[in-house]
């Protein structure tokens, strides 16, 4: 109640302070519904005015065509050759890497080989103390010359039994005839082992000469002069890696497999360039040598071998390198740079800048890009210049300018003959 009579007093006020034509409507209308009617207009009233204000601070939308011009920068469509590039991470593996083990155990009294030097299969690394071995050997042979003097001996023997058999009538038996001749069977046998005891003595006495099984560059020295070597050694005493040619595994998705494949299946010598873990210098230009018999599952990526030359010796093994493969090279294609292609709703498109210094928009269809270039289909021709750079603000029709300054238009990439950094589409 009493809320109602200060809300009475209150209305009883704005009603006497209130223009001659809500007196009039006082008179139509009750006392409690006039004043409610009051309150409303004048929220109303408030209402439209702060929506008038911002409507006043709030900027037109640019119509395509108007307002000031867009700086934007171009380049130009250009027409060649582009090569269609597969990358991947590879790894340098040597074309053959041997540990070089000890065959027989002993002292070593001699290393040849410098750590880092380059040695052919045959050269003599490090020496064995020889002296047991030369010692095998004279045994060996003493043992053979032993055996051969019994087998003369009993070769004699034989022959005159058989002789005296033929004089006198049962001065020999049969049975001492076939002794004599089991006899010299047996010393026949020993001949022959001893003959193979004396090889393997000289095998052994060569294996005290420890020498390079292959071509290659030796690693660091494992082993000392005096040191012990054993035949079960696992470390060996050096490793010597082919590195001349040389080979790189590098992946490819699965997806990328089928064009490698028509083309390598072919016959056709696919060239590889293996760059630096930064993909900033080439190191290496060699060809595809093999291609693996299987997909990763886990990684849906295939393996493929590369061969280099590699005479400089810039690849090591286990480098980390990027691989790059050439399958095909386009002919004569329409080339725009890469910043000028846009994504709509519709697919890709690109700016056009017109002789009105206007900008219409092109749909296109992309092929191949290395990252600065792509390969497009469309209606354009070689010469036209396209947006690069400022293409956020900009609409069908825009107006627009060049940048002031160096670099308002840009120029396209040549052609021919740079380095895709990107693998393209397959």
């Amino acid at each position: 109640m009493r809320f109602s009579r200060g809300f009475d007093a209150m209305s009883s006020d704005l009603t006497e302070a209130a223009p001659p034509f809500i007196g009039a409507a006082r008179r139509f209308l009750p006392r409690r519904n006039l004043t409610r009617w009051i309150v409303v207009g004048l929220v109303g009233a408030v209402a439209i005015g702060a929506w008038r204000y911002r409507a006043a601070e709030t900027p037109a939308a640019p119509t395509p065509g108007r307002g000031p011009a867009i700086a934007v920068a171009v380049a130009e469509i250009t027409r060649g050759d582009f090569p269609v590039v597969f990358s991947g991470l590879g790894t340098v593996t040597a074309s053959a890497t041997s540990v070089v083990k000890a065959q027989v155990s002993g002292p070593l009294v001699e290393v040849r080989y410098k750590e880092g030097q380059i040695v052919k299969a045959g050269d003599i690394l490090a020496r064995i103390d020889p002296r047991p071995f030369d010692l095998a050997v004279a045994q060996a042979q003493a043992q053979l010359q032993k055996d051969e003097a019994l087998l003369q001996n009993a070769e004699r023997d034989l022959a005159r039994y058989e002789l005296l058999r033929t004089k006198v009538k049962d001065a020999v038996s049969g049975q001492q005839l076939d002794t004599q001749r089991a006899l010299i069977g047996q010393y026949r046998a020993a001949v022959e082992m001893d003959r193979a005891q004396v090889g393997q003595a000289k095998l052994n006495l060569s294996y005290a000469n420890i020498a390079a099984p292959i071509d290659g560059r030796i690693g660091l020295r494992l082993v000392d002069p005096g040191n012990i070597v054993q035949t079960n050694d696992q470390n060996g005493i050096a490793v010597v890696t082919r590195l001349s040619p040389i080979t790189v595994i590098f992946t490819l998705p699965e997806v990328r497999l089928q064009s490698v494949l028509k083309r390598f299946r072919s016959g056709e010598a696919l060239a590889v360039v293996a760059y630096d873990h930064e993909h900033s210098q080439a190191l290496a230009h060699g060809v595809l040598y093999a291609i693996d018999n299987q997909i990763d599952a886990t990684s849906g990526t295939v393996k493929l071998r590369a061969e280099f030359s590699n005479e400089d010796e810039k690849l090591y093994p286990n480098q980390f390198v990027n691989a790059e493969l050439t399958v095909e090279t386009l002919l004569n294609v329409a080339l725009a740079p890469a910043p000028a292609i846009q994504r709509g709703a519709k697919g890709p498109y690109v700016y056009v800048l017109e002789s009105d210094d206007k900008v219409s928009v092109k749909p296109v269809r992309i092929g191949p890009s290395d990252g600065e270039r792509a390969v497009i289909e469309g209606d354009l021709a070689p010469g036209q210049r396209v947006v690069v750079e400022g293409v956020d603000k900009l609409r069908d029709g825009a107006k627009v300018t060049l940048a002031a300054g160096p670099g308002a238009e840009k120029k396209s990439p040549p052609a021919e003959g740079r380095r895709p950094e990107k693998a393209p589409a397959p």
